[in-house]
């Protein structure tokens, strides 16, 4: 159990798995750091998919914050992402040192785009409320499951959220995720994805899909404009050179999104068009983009 009794210096222990890389856990104060280890210990920690398990202790610890290692991988990133959301702590994944982005340069301006964005996006949840019901109807009648989706994804200062969108898919289509994605190399977008429903093409076609991310936007996780929200097995795939990359706001629209989108799948380049918008960022160039988006939806640009 991680005590409260560690909380002034540092500690390392493993989690053992014969699946599985060790983890090692180390915590000072009220922050707790997880990484991938090859190291043997004499304390061994219970496999850690049990996160039941895992939330008890993180619940009776003071611990309030944790920091996941990328190298830990995709599923081990989830399973203590899941367990910090169910113990009412917060989880992060480990990103460089944050390099100063524009948006720091202009603190002013940043705060009245942070203040904008969450005016703008009350409104819209409730001008757009009665098309919202309209949708959930069809995604109901189309397909059993739930009308919303959530996935973990990454936010500012590498945060983890979970975003949501409307459900386009199959019920359970996650756990098919890698088996239809096998011999997908850049960002893992199919164009012809059998798990993709009727109503689901449309709504994806049209972003649709996307626009319950305004609530996102309303919590301060994301912003209107900014670079795309990647997903964790997207995620463990980026380059350390390009990790800078993950200190950023998400945006529910921007660059690759106006300029690109499906047509540009390989992760490196969609990273470094990310980092040029962030250091040369301006409220009016995302008005620009927000100005540019409207007919890249309406025409279904890039989207499946």
């Amino acid at each position: 159990m991680i005590s409260s009794s560690t909380a002034s210096s540092n500690h390392a222990f493993t989690s053992s798995s014969v699946s599985e890389p060790n983890y090692s856990l180390t915590w000072r104060l009220q922050k707790l750091i997880v990484r991938a280890s090859s190291s043997d210990s004499q304390v061994s920690l219970p496999h850690l998919n049990r996160v039941p398990w895992l939330v008890d202790c993180l619940r009776l610890s003071p611990i309030q914050l944790v920091k996941l290692d990328l190298a830990i991988g995709e599923d081990a990133i989830k399973c203590w992402a899941d367990a910090c959301q169910q113990a009412g702590k917060s989880a992060f994944v480990r990103t460089p040192t944050k390099r100063g982005f524009r948006q720091a340069q202009r603190p002013l301006r940043w705060a009245l785009k942070q203040v904008s964005d969450r005016i703008i996006a009350a409104i819209l949840l409730l001008i757009l409320s009665p098309l919202f019901l309209v949708l959930a109807l069809l995604i109901r009648r189309d397909s059993p499951g739930s009308v919303f989706f959530r996935q973990w994804r990454v936010g500012e200062r590498g945060r983890l959220f979970q975003i949501i969108k409307f459900r386009t898919m199959v019920n359970g289509a996650a756990q098919m995720h890698h088996q239809v994605m096998t011999d997908q190399d850049g960002l893992h977008k199919l164009e012809n994805d059998p798990r993709v429903t009727s109503v689901g093409r449309w709504l994806r076609r049209h972003s649709l899909d996307e626009l319950p991310q305004l609530i996102n936007v309303l919590r301060g996780e994301m912003s209107l404009v900014g670079p795309r929200p990647w997903a964790l097995y997207d995620v463990v795939r980026i380059s350390p050179d390009l990790q800078q990359r993950l200190n950023a706001l998400p945006g529910m629209t921007g660059a690759w999104q106006v300029q690109a989108r499906s047509t540009q799948l390989d992760i490196s380049v969609v990273n470094r068009s990310d980092l040029q918008y962030l250091e040369s960022w301006s409220l009016r160039r995302d008005f620009k983009f927000l100005l540019l988006t409207i007919p890249k939806v309406l025409s279904g640009f890039g989207a499946y």
